[in-house]
């Protein structure tokens, strides 16, 4: 799924200004699906471009107008055309594990900052899908699916933690002894 199509996913919850859409990323996506400015200003373009999206100017006071997105009927069509066709692939593109995979040429001391930091990272992440019905209220009650999603992150997150926790010393440990096993 690309960061166009997401778009069109936010903007069936609402219509959004393109920080309000970088927000959703940042705050109920980051987890599974990062993208900024640089990416959701030319996909909302193109989605209008296309008649997926319609975007209104709204004066303020002292700034620029901020523009406002709103999906069409023919962008929601997409929308549903797109996630019905979508396989369900689980990609994971992670720096954390291109470090383990090469463990054996980082000094032990880094390796176990590394496994720490990450370890802390998911603990953080966890803690945030934990408390979203608390901390997105624009989200307002959480449907199934949000519940599912929230409930399947953090499992993923407790099962990652607690595998660090369980391995780390003794992958520190053999990088120490020289043993790229």
């Amino acid at each position: 799924m690309d960061v166009k199509t997401l778009t069109l996913g936010v903007l069936c919850l609402g219509e959004a200004s393109g920080y309000e859409i970088k927000k959703r990323f940042e705050d109920a996506f980051q987890h599974f699906f990062a993208a900024g400015f640089g990416s959701i200003y030319p996909a909302l373009k193109k989605a209008e471009e296309e008649g997926l999206v319609t975007c209104t100017e709204v004066p303020q006071e002292g700034r620029p107008d901020k523009k406002v997105y709103r999906i069409t009927a023919a962008g929601r069509a997409a929308f549903a055309a797109e996630l019905a066709a979508t396989s369900p692939e689980h990609k994971v593109r992670s720096e954390f594990l291109v470090l383990i995979y090469f463990a054996h040429l980082l000094p032990p001391a880094r390796l176990a900052e590394v496994l720490e930091e990450r370890q802390r990272g998911f603990e953080e992440m966890r803690r945030m899908v934990e408390g979203c019905d608390v901390e997105c209220p624009e989200a307002g009650e959480l449907t199934p699916a949000l519940r599912f999603v929230a409930g399947y992150a953090t499992a993923v997150f407790g099962a990652a933690i607690d595998y660090i926790d369980a391995h780390k010393g003794e992958l520190v440990d053999a990088i120490k002894e020289g043993s790229s096993r």
